[in-house]
């Protein structure tokens, strides 16, 4: 037997560095979609699992914080990861994305996460904070090239004037969007000048919705100093994120209202301040009268003139006859003894 070697060769381990190197060359990412099976979290650390279709299974691993959205046997996913050859030969992709699809998964994942959190209290609506009135600055997250987006804008300026918009562009679908909107909410708080962040979003399908219900995202919005009001798709949407704001908007247009106030009713308001402000100078004035009328008919009143010394006399004039005489302080009665005319 000769054990000369000639020519190159590899170890195993180099081999596999080398091929693992070669595929992350060809294969940064790979994004698949299947269904999840042998779902299993290890040592409290680890996630294992397989992505499989009717033909085919492919393991994947992730970290058990990268769980952020309920996983389970059966779901449709959507995964993003890095393919890889273990250091015992097998592929296996680790998943640093995903989000269930299909409205069975998605319906699913949306239960058993709305009851997690609901048991930690963070949608009590004692917790819930009130809207500031007379908005100044608005911070809004959501895609600048969205319909929805428009819409707000549109009704912003047609309804009020002089409301600074502050605008976080990121995506509101996809496995990319969630970590783009909790990195916008950091930063409006960081910021801490905007007195309100909405997160809006137009319609779209459940898959389209369901980055909405990722828990990083969801506990952002519970944990944000500065009250969060969302419009994400249709009134008959609900997403977990909904559930987490302090206020609700059936859609980004209702939004728009919910926040500002109606140029229109204002101008209404103005009218009828011109009008109370004309009443109320209609009453100044006329209670202005009549106090100098009172004032007149006080300087006519008996009492005030016997106050100043003067004296009053009741009766017949003439001699021989009795009066009475009335002064401030007293009553009296005098018989008339002499009646001349006065020279005047």
């Amino acid at each position: 037997m000769n054990n000369n070697f000639n020519g190159d060769y590899l170890t195993p381990t180099d081999f596999l560095a080398f091929l693992n190197q070669t595929i992350e060359y060809a294969y940064s990412s790979v994004t698949i979609v299947g269904e999840v099976s042998e779902f299993k979290v290890n040592q409290g650390k680890w996630v294992f699992f397989n992505i499989k279709d009717d033909e085919t299974s492919v393991p994947c691993f992730m970290t058990l914080w990268s769980l952020k959205t309920p996983l389970e046997d059966g779901m449709k996913v959507i995964i993003r990861g890095v393919p890889k050859v273990t250091k015992w030969g097998k592929l296996s992709v680790t998943v640093s994305k995903y989000s269930p699809v299909g409205e069975g998964s998605l319906k699913k994942a949306f239960e058993i996460l709305k009851k997690k959190l609901a048991d930690e209290g963070l949608f009590d609506p004692a917790k819930k904070r009130s809207i500031p009135e007379d908005l100044t600055k608005i911070g809004v997250i959501s895609s600048t090239q969205a319909a929805g987006y428009a819409d707000f804008i549109k009704i912003i300026n047609a309804r009020w004037g002089g409301i600074k918009v502050y605008v976080a562009h990121t995506q509101v679908q996809g496995l990319d969007a969630p970590e783009q909107m909790v990195r916008a909410l950091k930063y409006f708080n960081e910021r801490g000048d905007v007195e309100v962040i909405a997160l809006i979003r137009g319609g779209g399908s459940k898959d389209d919705l369901a980055c909405f219900n990722d828990e990083e995202l969801v506990r952002a919005i519970a944990a944000s100093r500065i009250p969060v009001i969302t419009g994400i798709g249709h009134e008959i949407d609900e997403t977990l994120s909904d559930l987490a704001a302090d206020k609700r908007g059936s859609t980004p247009s209702n939004v728009a209202e919910l926040l500002t106030k109606d140029r229109k009713s204002e101008k209404i308001l103005e009218k009828v301040e011109r009008i109370r402000d004309k009443i109320n100078a209609e009453i100044r004035m006329l209670s202005s009268e009549l106090a100098q009328k009172k004032r007149m008919i006080e300087t006519l009143n008996p009492e005030n003139v016997l106050k100043q010394g003067y004296a009053i006399i009741g009766g017949e004039l003439k001699e021989g006859s009795v009066v009475k005489i009335t002064t401030f302080d007293w009553d009296a009665e005098a018989k008339i003894n002499k009646i001349n005319e006065r020279k005047k």
